[in-house]
């Protein structure tokens, strides 16, 4: 068998619910790392099966940590348009799958490096053509390393991982509606919680429920704060970015802006807010909904999902929910558990929600 039974569920679903491949589209399938070659060979067998067409490129992470060691403007620029930007303008669909084991292989890379990266290749190719013009879904695949880090025995944590990822989507996506409704009439949000007291306002601002179409594991209700209206503190629990770990991360905010920062990892913080003016402002605004995800395990596509939890997002926005802010990052950091206000009226109470048309996003009602 080249694949777990498992294995052949989830690229039904990634195929059929999350980017709904149709025959005769193209679609790339992008695998980081060896780990996930069996999902990847269910999902070629999946797409033919569709009479749809798949473009594979597999990636070693070592050789992309060498070719950003070494990468310069330049070689960036060429590199996204003589390879991946052609291709992805002819792609329908995508579905990327980051099976590497070592989430600080990224680590040393400087800050000029990484941002040759993210302004030639990563936000022509990815911000720009595949988010904007494709249907396109990114996963994570389990590991003896990723259940490391989420502090769970390696078989546990494979079960949990297929148990978010394979969640009733349709399901959430009903409990999420009446969140949304009050999201819509919704001016003012304020988070306050231990080490955490902020608002800003979301009048007229558009929110996006999510449910198994872009991320999975899935679950989110996304939107962007008014640009200049976020005041106040955050405290964010652990979190990886461009290989870089931190325990916490603590920001100030005044009229929009970063203006004092603390963290486990300070010089590192400061050059990611030093990438560019938008660094220090807030390009998206959600809350965590699905009720699998407990836990941090310094993994943003799960970590962003856990229950009971917002991230407030340094860095560019989403064009499908645009607040103006331009960036060449896009860090989604988690506030797990702070009490929630809509315009005064407390809404949740740290991670349960305690309006009456609110419950069923609970998870004893989930589950």
């Amino acid at each position: 068998m080249i694949y777990y039974p498992d294995e052949i569920k989830l690229a039904e679903q990634l195929l059929d619910h999350s980017v709904e491949l149709k025959s005769g589209e193209n679609i790339f399938l992008q695998a980081i790392g060896s780990n996930p070659i069996g999902l990847l060979r269910a999902l070629v067998e999946q797409v033919r099966k569709r009479d749809a067409h798949p473009f594979v490129k597999i990636e070693d992470p070592e050789i992309n940590r060498m070719l950003l060691e070494f990468g310069d403007y330049a070689f960036w620029e060429r590199q996204a348009n003589v390879d991946q930007l052609p291709l992805m303008k002819q792609m329908d669909a995508f579905i990327g799958i980051r099976g590497n084991e070592n989430i600080y292989e990224n680590s040393a890379i400087a800050k000029e490096q990484n941002k040759a990266y993210s302004e030639k290749f990563v936000k022509p190719v990815h911000f720009k053509e595949r988010v904007e013009n494709t249907r396109w879904c990114v996963l994570r695949y389990p590991s003896a390393a990723f259940a490391m880090n989420a502090k769970m025995p390696t078989e546990q944590f494979r079960k949990f991982y297929f148990d978010a990822c394979l969640f009733d989507y349709n399901r959430l996506q009903q409990a999420m509606k009446p969140l949304e409704e009050r999201l819509r009439k919704t001016d003012m949000i304020r988070l306050h919680g231990e080490g955490t007291d902020i608002e800003f306002s979301v009048k007229d601002q558009n929110w996006i429920p999510c449910f198994g179409k872009r991320n999975i594991p899935d679950g989110e209700l996304f939107s962007s704060p008014v640009l200049e209206s976020v005041n106040g503190q955050i405290t964010y629990s652990a979190s990886v970015y461009q290989g870089k770990p931190f325990e916490f991360v603590m920001l100030k905010v005044r009229d929009g802006v970063v203006v004092e920062f603390d963290s486990s990892n300070n010089e590192a913080l400061e050059e990611i807010l030093e990438t560019d003016s938008g660094a220090r402002q807030f390009g998206e605004f959600s809350f965590g909904l699905n009720p699998v995800i407990e836990k941090p395990m310094y993994d943003i596509l799960f970590d962003e999902k856990i229950y009971g939890s917002n991230h407030l997002t340094l860095g560019n926005d989403y064009d499908i929910a645009p607040n103006g802010n331009e960036s060449n990052i896009h860090w989604d950091l988690v506030c797990i558990g702070p009490d929630v206000y809509l315009d005064g009226e407390k809404v949740r109470e740290g991670r349960i929600y305690i309006a009456e048309d609110l419950q069923g996003l609970n998870p004893d009602r989930l589950l």
